[in-house]
């Protein structure tokens, strides 16, 4: 069971845009005590400045684009990882060619509040999207009910 992921921060959302999911997400963690206040501002910027969608085509041409947003430390207050399926796929720009757009269908926000974990999280990210069983993570990035989307990474994540 992974201590990154908790019940009451998996959100599955209608947004259509990043600053709505972004807002709606945010005003949730800075409700949980999760984010400090200006969360918001800085998750946007360093979003516009470095972007964060990845497409994990190369791992399985059957799994959905992702984004994994996050900002600084000083921003957090907690260490976890957010899911937040989209039931409205949303464009994001691409994180290794931040010119090109691409849609994603799942964010993995990260709230890191030790500047030297970030970049284990980011890799526990992708070892776990590169380990996992296909399809079942196939039937994963689907789902659209909080509490399976935790049960399966509580299972499934190893960090």
């Amino acid at each position: 069971m992974s201590h990154l992921f908790s019940k009451e921060s998996v959100f599955v959302s209608n947004a259509t845009s990043k600053e709505e999911v972004f807002t709606e997400v945010s005003e949730a963690l800075i409700k949980s005590g999760d984010v400090k206040d200006n969360f918001l501002e800085h998750v946007l910027d360093r979003e516009k400045n470095y972007p964060t969608a990845i497409s994990l085509a190369n791992i399985s041409k059957d799994y959905p684009n992702v984004a994994i947003p996050h900002t600084e430390p000083e921003f957090v207050n907690n260490t976890k990882i957010v899911p937040v399926k989209l039931t409205n796929p949303i464009v994001f720009q691409n994180m290794s060619s931040p010119h090109k757009d691409i849609t994603v269908d799942f964010l993995f926000v990260i709230l890191n509040a030790d500047k030297a974990s970030q970049v284990h999280l980011l890799s526990d990210l992708v070892a776990f999207f590169e380990t996992q069983d296909k399809d079942a993570l196939v039937e994963f990035f689907k789902l659209t009910d909080t509490d399976a989307i935790y049960e399966y990474l509580k299972e499934n994540f190893k960090a």
